[in-house]
């Protein structure tokens, strides 16, 4: 699938299982962190929307102003973090790299540094986003 010119209507129509979609203040500072930070493939980035693409598996970025008409709007945070209580897991991303990048982004926050987690079998951070979210890139432990 080409990411940059599959129609709307195709894309959503091609979406199965979970899909996810973050809310986010700006979309190109978003986009940005994600690539910089873990690698996030972006397509189709513009002010109000990005597919993401991790691992081959597709998400969207939409900005605040692009979901005024949707139910959620209404209880959207003016201000502070977002995504309380969602860790969205990074599988294959290098923690300890990912934590170095953070140096170019002051507002993110490391909440565990890279740690080995042996019951999981992973080496895994948790990294705050700008936007609240809790990313934990990981990779399995030799």
């Amino acid at each position: 699938m080409n990411f940059e010119t599959i129609p709307a209507e195709e894309f959503g129509k091609s979406l199965s299982g979970l899909s996810v979609n973050l809310l986010v203040r700006d979309v190109r500072a978003q986009a940005t962190f994600l690539h910089e930070v873990f690698g996030i493939q972006v397509h189709r980035l513009s002010n109000d929307f990005a597919i993401c693409v991790h691992a081959g598996q597709p998400f969207q970025l939409h900005s605040d102003q692009s979901f005024s008409s949707h139910p959620i709007y209404g209880v959207l945070p003016e201000a502070g973090p977002r995504g309380a209580g969602i860790e969205l897991r990074l599988h294959e991303v290098d923690p300890d790299l990912a934590v170095e990048k953070l140096a170019g982004f002051p507002d993110a926050v490391l909440l565990a540094a890279a740690t080995d987690k042996p019951g999981h079998g992973l080496r895994e951070a948790v990294i705050l986003c700008p936007n609240g979210y809790a990313w934990v890139p990981s990779t399995r432990l030799r």
